[in-house]
């Protein structure tokens, strides 16, 4: 009886029924595809802020006084101490390793380029390269990796590279092979020298001598480099032939490392050392920037893990505000509803008026009716709330596909908030009118009053 009761409800007053799940749907849709880009757009954007570069900087404890003005380090690039290229594996031990998407040491220093001369212009000076004194030719060097083959610990390879930390350098030619004698040079050193891809150079000591030509490396400029910094001024080779000719075997001086992090909060700046054990282990399971590099820190003995805070604190703030505005629209649309939806349902309470009396008049209580009412309200939460959630998927994936270039994939999480935001939006916007509804008097609805 009580099914026959809500069945013909629905088939005698369909009008209030479809307004009713309409508002419903459109909220629902509206709130599923902001929650739906929400939950997906940390990921996006994390990925995409990769191209603004690393957020981490490792450099030695040990090393000289730090001197950073705007972000930028003004040591000497020769200055402090170095760190053991061996230990580079152990960043994919830590607990958020999977986080870790790319590192890339650096090793810099300073040489002097002799351009490849033809032998047709060496006379009898063919076998040597000579620089004069009074015109030295002195140039920066940066080892580094590219497209670099790291061996874990559990067998697999990590390829990782200054390429994949700096994406936004910008190579025209080729970066070089590590396993070859190949480098790049920066624009600024290739417009002044007159070098262009092709050429073969050979780098010697930073001193003005005169150098046996066989013995010096020699290098294939296989690319041209400009990224509009001091690296436009400098020979970039595989960080195995920095070290040889910087006589420091196995030694890196900065690394730089590219993560995956979430904004931090006022939690998540908090200092480790005053945490007590419960606070340190739920920091350290968040994957804060800061959290990430303490973690770092943990598996490189002798390194100082520092936070690029124009890097992350810029991520933190747009990633923020992202999410806000999604929660506003979220909220915005459940208002929204649950307001279309008490309408909706007072103006149907308002119509069965005659019906409710007559029901209270032959037995029926408050509860009763109230329990039939909020039956008819559910059943059309849960078909709102399903028909809400499909539009929802369809524009999600067309904000997806038109903002971050990728959909958000259906969630079955999302639509179990969804169906209970609906039920909840339902019961909030018909519980005045289902309040009163359950108050009617009989008699005076029977006399016509």
């Amino acid at each position: 009886m009580f099914l026959r009761l809500v069945a013909d409800s629905f088939g005698r007053r369909p009008r209030h029924k479809l307004l009713t799940g309409a508002a419903l749907a459109l909220g629902m849709g509206v709130a599923t595809a902001a929650l739906s880009v929400s939950l997906d757009v940390g990921d996006r954007l994390a990925k995409e802020f990769r191209s603004l570069g690393a957020n981490l900087l490792v450099t030695p404890q040990a090393d000289s006084l730090p001197l950073e003005i705007g972000g930028v380090d003004y040591r000497p690039v020769n200055a402090g101490a170095y760190l053991p290229e061996a230990d580079l594996p152990k960043l994919k031990t830590i607990f958020w390793h999977n986080n870790i998407i790319a590192f890339a040491p650096i090793l810099e220093d300073q040489a002097t380029v002799f351009v490849d001369v033809p032998s047709a212009n060496l006379n009898s000076l063919r076998s040597y390269v000579t620089l004069h004194p009074a015109e030295p030719r002195p140039v920066s060097i940066i080892g580094t990796w590219a497209q670099h083959k790291v061996s874990l610990s559990d067998g697999s390879t990590f390829v990782t590279g200054i390429d994949k930390t700096n994406p936004w350098w910008q190579v025209e030619g080729r970066w070089f092979n590590e396993t070859s004698s190949e480098c790049l040079v920066g624009q600024a050193l290739a417009r002044r020298m007159g070098l262009h891809v092709g050429q073969r150079i050979f780098l010697g000591g930073s001193g003005p001598h005169v150098i046996l030509r066989s013995s010096l490396p020699e290098f294939l400029v296989t690319g041209i480099l400009t990224t509009e910094s001091s690296e436009d001024q400098a020979v970039i080779l595989p960080l195995s032939a920095a070290q040889k000719l910087s006589e420091r075997p196995g030694q890196y001086r900065n690394l730089y490392v590219s993560a995956l992090t979430k904004p931090e909060d006022d939690f998540g700046r908090r200092d480790p050392k005053t945490m007590n054990a419960a606070d340190l282990e739920r920091w350290s399971c968040s994957p804060y920037v800061s959290s990430i590099a303490y973690s770092i820190k943990q598996v490189l003995p002798g390194a100082d893990v520092r936070v690029i805070r124009r890097v992350a604190e810029g991520e933190g703030q747009i990633l923020t505000r992202v999410r806000m505005l999604l929660w506003l629209v979220t909220g915005a649309a459940l208002l929204a509803a649950a307001l279309a939806v008490g309408a909706s349902s007072a103006a149907s309470v308002i119509e069965r008026r005659t019906e409710i009396g007559l029901m209270k008049a032959l037995g029926a209580g408050s509860g009763t009716v109230g329990f039939l009412l909020a039956a008819e309200q559910l059943l059309l939460a849960f078909v709102g709330g399903g028909t809400g959630y499909a539009l929802g998927i369809v524009l999600a994936r067309l904000l997806g596909e038109r903002i971050f270039g990728a959909a958000p994939e259906p969630s079955a999480i999302v639509f179990l908030v969804i169906v209970a935001l609906a039920i909840g939006v339902t019961l909030l916007g018909s519980a005045i009118p289902l309040r009163r509804a359950s108050r009617y008097e009989p008699a005076p609805i029977l006399r016509g009053e």
